[in-house]
């Protein structure tokens, strides 16, 4: 998951449930009766994608002039969509049968796409020529569907502790450790984080996980807290949250996430802007992309400003993985020339030509190994979580359910401090309407 501003609104919701609907129930419009083109002509491959920062684009505008430089009869027509439009475009030329050949999908919506024949099992073709085992599972099981792989990952993100050097040295505090498998737990960094609070002179203690937004942000900073207790949002086969999400596991967690804000109170429910880089917040919760933010600002470095330290734990060590991942159309009609693109862009060649170009973490072990700069701090606790303590969200074709049901559900516990029990019913309540919604015909 990139830093972009991702919102998961009403509009989109409701485009989603019509769009599921009228795949279902019209499944003929999916069917693409183009004739073949002469095998001697150039092959036209349409490709979509979000629009994403300058070095996304930069990236992907080398990937595939290297490609066409490698394949002259295949022409990538690439097309990018603002983020706020873009799911909504991609669903509605679906729905009219108009699909491009190659499409960049975020992982956790993958099942709705999957789920309604949208998209080509790419799973025979990563076993025979992808190179699968160089891909950690944990990233290859968020990009399956029932058993199947059908997106194929070319980055990962991963999120860490970030702590402000010089309110820890004021406060007297030893620097956290950096060893990526050596976590603080998250007693820990509350007590950390009642000696630094400040109110008096506008010093936060901790921001535990980017806030109160809004849109898919929550949910991929905030169902690691749960993780890290020993709680699951579904259960394995993402039938139901019953048992999981309100078990006692998920409760102990929401109980001290709830304490962080209402009975430590070394968390504030507004973060002023850059308060971190000001020196007004002693910890917070970032994602891999902000180093390379940090990294355009001379006055503010990693050797006097701040460090990075592993996401806390609870129980269990465990931090998000997930991101932007390519997949065909079913309807394509090169699906030959399709993949010969894809497996080159998630390639070992075209993935650090990718993160090489936009700083992103790779999703291969062999990728993150031949780059020197994944191997040291701080870069490497971002690479070795994401490598070997990732898990991804719950792959359902209801995911945006879940996903809004998470947000809510933290914000009833953390922002408006709600009966723990209920609010967990009340979710688990929800999330199964939404999963039974998507299996009714």
């Amino acid at each position: 998951m990139k830093k972009t501003a991702i919102s998961l609104s009403l509009m989109l919701i409701i485009s989603i449930a019509v769009w599921a609907y009228w795949v279902q129930k019209a499944p003929v419009s999916l069917h693409n009766n183009k004739e073949k083109p002469d095998p001697s002509e150039q092959v036209q491959l349409t490709f979509w994608r979000n629009n994403g920062n300058i070095a996304e684009n930069n990236a992907y505008e080398k990937l595939i002039a290297s490609f066409e430089d490698k394949n002259p009869k295949i022409k990538i027509n690439m097309k990018t969509i603002p983020y706020s439009n873009y799911e909504i475009r991609l669903r509605t030329e679906l729905a009219n049968g108009k699909s491009p050949d190659i499409m960049a999908i975020d992982s956790p919506t993958l099942a709705l796409y999957a789920n309604n024949g949208s998209l080509m099992p790419i799973d025979s073709l990563m076993k025979k020529e992808g190179n699968i085992q160089d891909i950690p599972k944990s990233t290859l099981k968020g990009l399956s569907y029932e058993g199947k792989l059908y997106l194929a990952p070319v980055a990962e993100s991963s999120i860490a502790l970030f702590y402000n050097k010089q309110i820890f040295k004021k406060a007297g505090i030893p620097f956290p450790s950096g060893n990526p498998n050596k976590p603080m737990t998250w007693d820990e960094v509350i007590t950390i984080a009642k000696q630094i609070n400040n109110p008096d002179k506008g010093i936060i203690g901790l921001d535990p996980d980017q806030g109160f937004g809004i849109g898919e942000a929550p949910a991929y900073f905030k169902t690691p807290f749960l993780w890290q207790f020993g709680a699951s949002v579904l259960s394995p086969d993402s039938s139901t949250a019953n048992g999981y999400l309100d078990s006692k596991e998920a409760k102990r967690a929401l109980k001290i996430y709830q304490d962080i804000y209402f009975k430590y109170k070394v968390a504030s429910i507004e973060v002023p802007p850059r308060a971190f880089e000001e020196g007004k917040l002693g910890m917070t919760v970032l994602g891999s992309w902000t180093l390379k933010e940090f990294a355009q600002n001379a006055n503010f470095t990693a050797d006097k400003d701040f460090g990075v330290a592993p996401l806390p734990k609870g129980t269990h060590q465990a931090t998000p993985n997930g991101g932007w991942a390519l997949g065909i159309s079913s309807t394509s009609t090169y699906p030959k020339e399709a993949w010969m693109f894809i497996k080159y862009v998630s390639g070992y060649e075209g993935m650090k030509k990718y993160v090489t170009i936009t700083g992103d973490l790779p999703a291969r072990f062999s990728v993150a190994k031949n780059i020197p700069e994944l191997n040291k701090y701080p870069l490497n606790i971002l690479m070795e979580q994401t490598l070997y303590h990732s898990r991804n969200r719950p792959v359902t074709p209801a995911y945006s359910i879940v996903s809004h049901t998470i947000r809510t559900l933290f914000e009833d516990v953390g922002l408006e401090g709600k009966d723990i029990d209920a609010s967990a019913e009340k979710a688990v309540e929800k999330i199964n309407a939404g999963i039974r919604e998507m299996q009714t015909p």
